[in-house]
């Protein structure tokens, strides 16, 4: 008995190493969205940090229209990065869940 908790207790230790590598791969994860007149241009990690926001000068001149295309553009990659981010880490969470009887819900 003693042996499957312990056999258990060590897979979840492993998965829990391997979601912590994983979000440490998704910050090396670049998302890249332009806006379609290509005036502004926002880099996030698939974890969801903002790496780099390009504003041509164009667009310094309308504040109204800059406000609204980083939000847009924000939120598209946000998006984007939930995506992926949620496919990664949903997969080690399937892969590390220990077999418990009529628990197979995961499947």
């Amino acid at each position: 008995m003693f042996g499957d908790i312990t056999g258990m207790m060590g897979k979840i230790k492993a998965t829990q190493e391997k979601m912590e590598a994983t979000k440490k791969r998704l910050d090396t994860v670049l998302i890249n969205e332009k806006s379609t007149d290509g005036l502004l241009e926002i880099t996030i990690t698939a974890n969801r940090l903002i790496r780099t926001i390009q504003i041509d000068n164009e667009l310094l001149n309308n504040k109204d229209q800059l406000e609204i295309e980083l939000v847009t553009l924000i939120n598209k990659a946000i998006a984007k990065a939930t995506a992926i981010n949620e496919v990664e880490l949903s997969a080690l969470a399937k892969e590390g869940m220990p077999t418990i009887p009529g628990m197979d819900f995961f499947k």
